[in-house]
């Protein structure tokens, strides 16, 4: 694929070191009211200012195959395989050679989230051109976050496919793919994209403790997509009011026992005490969550007795749901899954299987790539393991303790 379109930057000279601080005032006063649809005009008249060239939004797909420019005239640029998609995939500053000068591809990030990658185009780099296009990419990743929570037009430019209804209900209650701190990251993916049901994931930070979900609904429809949102809500709204781990669960029983009497879910939820390393965790009906220790697995680490899934009213409802503990390593990962990871079959009908599964993420993970980029690729090998076809949703969070980041 070609690179963006420019405009002549002019002769080869270093960059004015001076800024007119009026003019970036203008432009941060218009950034906070412009439209989404805005942000390409003003990402240049940015860059402008700043004694660059241009500056082109690109963002990634839901699927992080592409990544989408605002300018609705450009193509896609693929994830792989592209100076872009290096950048994107790296979280690292990128540099391609073009006509008449270098584009720069800076990751666009928000906190430890990938939102997709900023193409400057500068006649030539220094320190001076580094830093700034740093700082625009740095700006353009708040205001992509900060305008996409009310934006159909972000929502829209970054599918690929026609989102089924049930996928579309239950997306507007997901978190982003990955959250964190400087002492642990979480992140998680989910496919099919765009006709998700009973599948969901959910982590927050409350000060030093990390918060983590996975759900899986009975069934493959809307009520499924209704159980698992009406279970996030209720973890939501009791972790939100200071509720313990087992308060938690329990509202989450309550709530689906009152709302939607005739289903349920399995579910896996997750206290991680960031500064101690303490773990606590709730088993419902799931399958255990897995502990990644120096490159392997600890078989049974997290195992614990059985209990019943979440939203069991009446006799088959659980007296008090039990919490379990443990105390992790500095750089431990604990994977949280769906079934449908390990059950999913190739063309003869083997299952990609538990062993695959661990084994390829501490491959990736041994190879340096960062946990967001682990889990993207992990996807992609499942779906193209089943050809594409899933046949029950696939859902996978992973975090890490790392207090040596402090």
């Amino acid at each position: 694929m070609s690179d963006p379109p420019h405009t002549s930057y002019g002769p080869d000279t270093a960059v004015d070191t001076a800024v007119d601080e009026n003019r970036l005032e203008e432009l941060i006063n218009e950034a906070q009211t412009c439209l989404p649809v805005e942000l390409p005009a003003l990402a240049n008249r940015c860059a402008s200012s700043l004694g660059l060239d241009t500056a082109l939004i690109y963002l990634v797909d839901l699927q992080q195959q592409q990544l989408i420019p605002l300018d609705e005239a450009l193509e896609p640029l693929p994830v792989d395989g592209s100076s872009a998609g290096w950048a994107y995939r790296t979280v690292a500053p990128r540099v391609a050679e073009a006509e008449d000068g270098l584009i720069l591809w800076m990751p666009l990030v928000d906190g430890a989230e990938r939102l997709g990658v900023l193409a400057v185009r500068t006649a030539s780099l220094d320190g001076v051109r580094m830093r700034r296009s740093r700082m625009l990419a740095h700006l353009f990743a708040m205001l992509i976050t900060s305008k996409r929570a009310y934006s159909d037009w972000l929502a829209a430019r970054t599918r690929t496919a026609t989102m089924q209804l049930p996928a579309e209900m239950l997306r507007a209650f997901l978190p982003p793919r990955t959250i964190g701190s400087s002492r642990c990251v979480s992140t998680a993916v989910l496919e099919p994209a765009y006709d998700i049901a009973g599948d969901a994931f959910d982590h927050s930070v409350v000060k030093n403790i990390l918060h983590t979900m996975i759900l899986d609904a009975m069934g493959h429809d809307l009520n499924a997509g209704l159980t698992t949102s009406v279970a996030m809500a209720a973890a939501r709204n009791a972790r939100r009011g200071g509720g313990d781990l087992a308060a938690v669960v329990g509202s989450v029983d309550q709530a689906l026992a009152k709302w939607l009497p005739d289903h349920f879910c399995t579910g896996v939820l997750c206290r991680l005490d960031a500064e101690t390393g303490v773990l606590r965790w709730v088993n419902c009906g799931h399958p255990p969550p897995l502990l990644i220790r120096a490159e392997r697995v600890l078989a049974g680490a997290l195992d614990s007795p059985p209990q019943p899934p979440i939203g069991l009213a009446g006799p088959l409802a659980p007296a008090a749901r039990q919490v379990h503990e443990a105390t992790l390593e500095p750089g431990d990962c604990v994977l949280l899954y769906t079934d449908g990871v390990v059950e999913a079959r190739d063309a003869d009908g083997a299952e990609f299987g538990l062993d695959r599964f661990t084994d390829f993420i501490i491959r990736s993970s041994s190879a340096g790539q960062r946990p967001a980029e682990v889990l993207r690729l992990l996807i992609h090998a499942i779906l193209d393991y089943q050809r594409n076809q899933l046949r029950d949703d696939v859902t996978i969070l992973l975090f890490e303790w790392r207090p040596q980041h402090r």
